[in-house]
């Protein structure tokens, strides 16, 4: 079950534990992840999953996040550039793909490519996705469709959720027809099945960039983000899909 961040009033009970804003598709490892760093560094751990937008704008609002972990550039640079994000601690961390998914007892045979007719596929169906306008996995669904020419076909056929996790629970509940989710998150839920993957080119290249936020006053904040590229993190991460673009430890 996701835990989104609250407004920043609600987090009095967080005192003391570091406190990690995570891109939803990240709850998985994330979670296997946690205990780990806990037993290892002594220090309480809160982490709250969401939209990439909303918690960055949460954090924009005070929100008291330590670490934020975005699924694309685009938040943390928004942060970047309000100065929210600690000097230097900045660094690109892991790469997914996008792909189609539909519920796992479907056998959908289409490839994506240029002009391919997901609407006609859909029939009176759903596509989920997250919120095209602000959520990641949206965002990167939108660019796909458009550039493979098929938007204006497929925009009447979106069932848009609040973060990528609900959009996957939609397939897996068999609400929609397909998704557009990260294959991380594919592989997480054992009721959806790959359709296909899209290809790389069709939309920017997706990268989860992490950062100390600024206003962060606990000294394990820059811990947690390096121990995610440590060896038992790494294997979890990896386990899970998610491809390393920092150098892990050794």
């Amino acid at each position: 079950m996701l835990v989104l961040a609250p407004a920043g009033a609600a987090f009095a009970q967080t005192s003391g534990k570091l406190v990690v804003f995570a891109a939803a598709s990240l709850a998985t490892a994330l979670n296997a992840i946690q205990p780990i760093f806990v037993q290892a560094k002594g220090q309480a751990v809160a982490i709250s999953y969401g939209s990439s937008g909303v918690l960055a704008k949460q954090i924009e609002q005070g929100a008291p996040a330590d670490v934020f972990i975005s699924a694309d550039t685009k938040w943390i640079d928004y942060l970047q550039k309000k100065n929210l994000l600690a000097p230097g601690t900045r660094r690109d961390l892991l790469g997914n793909n996008l792909v189609l998914v539909e519920p796992a007892g479907g056998g959908t045979k289409l490839k994506i490519a240029p002009g391919f007719d997901l609407a006609a596929f859909t029939g009176d169906g759903k596509i989920a996705v997250c919120t095209v306008a602000s959520c990641p996995a949206g965002i990167y669904a939108k660019e796909a469709f458009t550039e493979l020419g098929v938007w204006s076909a497929v925009e009447p056929k979106l069932a848009q959720a609040s973060n990528v996790r609900d959009a996957l629970a939609l397939v897996a509940r068999g609400e929609a027809k397909f998704g557009v989710v990260y294959a991380t998150d594919a592989k997480a839920e054992p009721k959806v099945r790959v359709v296909d993957v899209f290809p790389a080119d069709s939309h920017a290249p997706i990268v989860y960039p992490v950062a100390v936020v600024a206003s962060s006053k606990n000294a394990n904040a820059a811990s947690f983000e390096a121990f995610l590229t440590s060896q038992a993190a790494v294997k979890i991460l990896t386990r899970q899909g998610f491809k390393f673009l920092s150098k892990p430890s050794e």
